[in-house]
């Protein structure tokens, strides 16, 4: 992040009112990135979302031999989860949330499109939901990612070493079986990682969800 600041105002890096500029900036990326999680709404939605479901859905399914082997890996020291997801239904982040938290995973971190209203956005974010930073959700380019992209990966590296898990969407609903765009930098700032060796390993778990009817 540093080497990308001074990259973009040469000259300047020793400069007080710059360093504060910077600070700022970077600031101001990291909260399009993700908020700081609310312990109040995530009790809340625990309690409501069995309430959503039930009216949504005549059950939920699970295979208990793969529960198992995921609840296994997560008891790895010092290795986080990545879990690889398809994508049916805007429903598809509260679900598997939902079912993360309650066999004791944790709160995961969940990529969200986009197309979200800033209201729905800030909610979802202390949540757990994570964004791309502003310009980078309509079009990357891994050569002019500059200091949101070096935001971007630092975040990716703290959630890994926290060992937060992390939940990316490959594709948009409806699945067009297309690796999108957003999906494409999440996995680079998670390879970069790994080169990096800001962890030594990742355990990636690819996930699939599936109804009968899509809501």
């Amino acid at each position: 992040v540093q080497d990308a600041a001074s990259g973009r105002d040469p000259g300047s890096g020793g400069d007080e009112g710059s360093r504060r500029r910077w600070k700022e900036e970077i600031c101001r990326i990291l909260g399009e990135i993700q908020a700081p999680l609310s312990p109040l709404l995530l009790r809340l939605c625990h309690w409501l979302l069995p309430k959503l479901l039930t009216r949504l859905f005549l059950g939920v399914q699970l295979h208990r031999g793969q529960l198992e082997m995921v609840l296994r890996a997560a008891r790895t020291p010092e290795v986080p989860l990545v879990f690889l997801c398809s994508h049916q239904s805007q429903l598809d982040g509260l679900l598997l949330s939902f079912v993360l938290l309650s066999q004791g995973i944790g709160v995961p971190r969940v990529m969200v499109g986009a197309r979200t209203s800033p209201h729905l956005r800030s909610l979802l974010q202390r949540l757990g939901g994570i964004f791309l930073p502003s310009g980078m959700a309509q079009a990357w380019n891994d050569r002019d990612e500059g200091l949101p992209g070096a935001v971007l990966d630092a975040y990716v590296q703290e959630v890994l070493q926290s060992r937060q898990p992390l939940v990316l969407f490959l594709e948009e609903p409806p699945a067009s079986l297309r690796l999108t765009d957003p999906a494409r930098r999440w996995l680079l700032s998670v390879l970069r990682a790994l080169r990096d060796g800001a962890v030594p390993d990742a355990l990636i778990v690819p996930v699939g969800i599936a109804y009968d009817v899509a809501p």
